[in-house]
């Protein structure tokens, strides 16, 4: 449980980071962030894996890039639930995604440990 806060926190650090630096999306405030990776885990539950076996044959075809897509459509998703996060543009939202990610995995990696969990075991 404990680990599952600590990600979600740094995905919102990850998400309000990106909202402060990035023109194109807007996070107004780090609970807005919060609220963010919230909605985000959740879709990337229950939605991604159905669009992701969907779009397999394409996702083969691009050698796997049409994931980076998939990852933006997800975040462009989230800001139709969100009302004070705004995404200006589909490319904003896959380039945020992208950068999220990368700043999640560093964070997970600097506060989590390489294997994933708080406390080492």
């Amino acid at each position: 449980m404990a680990t599952l806060v600590v990600k979600l926190l740094i995905n919102a650090l990850a998400i309000f980071l990106v909202g402060s630096f990035m023109p194109g999306i807007h996070v107004s405030t780090y609970i807005t962030a919060l609220m963010v990776a919230l909605v985000l885990g959740i879709l990337n539950m229950l939605v991604r894996p159905i669009l992701f076996i969907i779009t397999l044959p394409i996702n083969i075809l691009t050698l796997g890039f049409f994931t980076f897509v998939l990852n933006g459509l997800m975040f462009w998703l989230v800001s139709l639930f969100i009302l004070d996060f705004k995404i200006d543009g589909f490319w904003s939202a896959v380039i945020g995604a992208i950068i999220v990610s990368v700043v999640s995995t560093i964070g997970d990696r600097l506060f989590l440990g390489a294997d994933g969990k708080v406390g080492g075991n």
